[in-house]
């Protein structure tokens, strides 16, 4: 753990040993083994040692700490080294301010490096990439970032997916498509802090302190989003001993009614901040409170991992002085923790200073950190204690891969059904041999609390895997399906999965909201994708409860939005109190289509259905499923509008949402 000691004027303290420091972890005294001084200001030649750090980060989207490279270096290569990553976030960044973000990275390549300096450049487009190793060369990092322009990074905008047009579009590829991480990682933000902590976690063999400054365009999280990856992202850049420093490439922007130039305009009563609100103080504080929502975690990353962000200023100066004075100067100490508990509890840390001539000294550490965990020789007991710790810790583990998708469903006027679907990936489950069979146990917990942090519902259960080829689960997925009762509101899902194998967790936080619907001019329910039924036997209680369930089949919802080509997709939705016809009370005139939109323009329509009666009268609902052959949609990406027309009443609804055939 690197510790920074500056006296009463602020000045760095530079001449301790180790015999002038204490450390305690859970206040107990802790025998130091190791003292090393970081001084890169001691550096006065700029020789690059052969680094090969972040090999395995290149082209992809998962990996695994690089062991060998930084094996291979020696223990004086990186010794009194300022490590810094310049990370060009370009799924986030318009191509001005990629330019502009590259402009400030070469003032300081002229103007600020130093030779303790080694700097390298990573890039999130289509994949994590590493474009340029650590380095002191000058010459060679102006070189890569004079890449950063207009003209040769072409498609910068969309590079948060991958460009449709490079989909392989042959029967047979898209038959052998095989699901994998990515996958889930298409329609939503969560791939940027994969990747940043992807990118910790490679690092974290490194001792010395790393600074990665952050050039995005803002993180607003959309969809049903896990929100424990923004703290398994703090917390493996802090055990990696890694500061984020987050600029926000846009600078200093006016907020201006109707929105700037880089939306389009409002129409009607219709868009955010536009329409008759554009003038109003609730389209201003829209605004205001949308760019407040992508900024929010850029400032938690770095406020959390001991770096600082930099919004609103168009000059990026301050971000690379900033972490030339943070990595100045540092201790380097080492210590082996008296506590031998594998028990994956926190453990506190303290450092304080044992002399008297250095006073009202202020110390800089690492406050603590996770202790390891040993799985196989727990207890029944003591697994099941640990699963409802993790699930009641602030920063559960998200060692193992975990994505949900819900919806809701009207049950009555203050009833509604909620049903989420949890997937695993099946490659990432471990099988172990039971006679000539391969089984898996996977224990699940949740819980949905509403905004006074009241239960709602509660999960708990153990799902058995026991295919009869292991394999065939390891090219496919595991889902799990399961719903809540639910009156409309707020409310906070918290789910927890382990695999009983490794004893691997992984945790998925999501705020959900159902609608009271009863303002809404059409009431339609969510709209659920889905390209599989299943047989199912049901009890007679369960007759009514889930909407996704007739007859003997069940709709199995897709929670990654993609499809194959040859795969069917059926669109499921409601409509409630629907109008009624003038001369019959008791018939209705709802129309409905789907609509495929790709790159603006229509691609396909299917149908136009009509219903004349509602068909699940106990709920006052008429329900749609249609059915698209996906053979007459071409590989890429297409917006979705499902078409609602109460032609009896003359009201309408467009509701929306994406998906990505390959």
């Amino acid at each position: 753990m690197n510790v920074i000691v500056k006296d009463k004027d602020d000045m760095l303290v530079k001449n301790l040993k180790a015999d002038d420091f204490i450390i305690l972890e859970d206040g107990k005294k802790q025998d130091i083994v190791s003292i090393d001084v970081e001084n890169t200001d001691a550096v006065v030649t700029a020789e690059t040692p052969k680094t090969d750090l972040l090999s395995n980060l290149k082209g992809t989207s998962v990996t695994a700490p690089n062991a060998a490279a930084a094996a291979s270096l020696t223990e004086n290569d990186l010794k009194d080294r300022r490590l810094i990553v310049l990370f060009f976030d370009l799924s986030s960044l318009q191509p001005e301010e990629v330019e502009r973000a590259a402009k400030s990275a070469m003032d300081y390549a002229d103007k600020q490096m130093a030779p303790a300096d080694l700097v390298s450049v990573v890039t999130l487009a289509n994949a994590l990439n590493v474009d340029l190793d650590f380095t002191s060369d000058k010459e060679e990092l102006k070189s890569v970032l004079a890449g950063f322009n207009t003209g040769s990074n072409e498609g910068l905008a969309n590079g948060a997916t991958a460009d449709a047009d490079s989909v392989d579009s042959s029967t047979d590829a898209a038959a052998a498509f095989t699901p994998d991480e990515t996958e889930y990682n298409i329609f939503n933000t969560d791939r940027r802090l994969q990747a940043l902590t992807n990118l910790a976690n490679d690092l974290a063999l490194v001792q010395q302190k790393k600074s990665v400054i952050y050039f995005s365009g803002g993180i607003e999280r959309t969809g049903i989003e896990n929100q424990t990856q923004l703290r398994a992202a703090i917390s493996a850049a802090t055990h990696a001993n890694l500061s984020f420093y987050t600029v926000d490439a846009r600078g200093l922007e006016a907020i201006v009614p109707g929105g700037s130039a880089r939306g389009g305009g409002g129409r009607g009563g219709g868009g955010r901040g536009g329409g008759s609100n554009t003038y109003t103080g609730r389209g201003m504080l829209g605004q205001y409170n949308s760019n407040f929502a992508s900024q929010e975690t850029l400032y938690t990353l770095a406020n959390d991992t001991g770096g600082k962000a930099f919004f609103d200023n168009n000059d990026f100066t301050p971000a690379f002085t900033r972490v030339h004075e943070d990595t100045s100067f540092y201790y380097l100490l080492g210590y082996v923790s008296s506590n031998p508990l594998q028990d994956g509890k926190y453990r506190k840390i303290q450092v304080r200073l044992n002399r008297s001539d250095v006073k009202n000294a202020k110390l800089d550490f690492r406050k603590g950190y996770y202790g390891p965990a040993d799985f196989q020789h727990s207890t029944k007991d003591t697994r099941e204690a640990r699963l409802q710790e993790q699930f009641s810790s602030d920063v559960p583990s998200n060692d193992f891969p975990v994505y949900i998708s819900t919806g809701y469903f009207r049950l009555s006027e203050k009833q509604f059904y909620v049903p989420v679907s949890v997937v695993v990936p099946g490659a990432q489950i471990p099988f172990t041999r039971a006679g000539e069979q391969d089984r898996a146990t996977l224990d699940i917990v949740a819980t949905m609390r509403d905004e006074q942090k009241r239960p709602f519902g509660q999960l708990r259960d153990t799902v058995r895997v026991q295919p009869g080829v292991s394999e065939d689960v390891q090219h496919k997925n595991v889902q799990y399906d399961t719903g809540f009762q639910l009156p409309p509101g707020k409310y906070a899902l918290k789910l927890l999965v382990r695999e009983n194998q490794t004893g691997r967790v992984g945790s998925f936080e999501a705020d959900i909201e159902i609608p009271d619907l009863k303002g809404d001019p059409v009431k339609v329910s969510s709209v659920v994708v889905s390209n599989q039924k299943k047989t199912v036997r049901r009890r007679p209680q369960q007759r009514n409860i889930n909407p996704l369930i007739s007859s003997a089949n069940e709709i199995v919802p897709n929670v990654t939005h993609v499809f194959s080509a040859g795969q069917n997709l059926y669109f499921y939705y409601e409509v409630y109190d629907s109008g009624r016809e003038d001369n019959n009370k008791n018939a209705i005139r709802l129309l409905s289509s789907v609509v495929f939109y790709r790159n603006k323009v229509k691609a396909y329509e299917t149908p136009l259905v009509r219903a004349d009666e509602v068909n699940v009268p106990d709920r006052k609902a008429t329900a749609f499923e249609l059915q698209v052959p996906l053979s007459q949609l071409k590989p890429g990406f297409y917006t979705c509008q499902i078409n609602v027309v109460d032609d009896a009443a003359g009201k309408f609804a467009f509701p929306r949402l994406a998906l990505l055939v390959r």
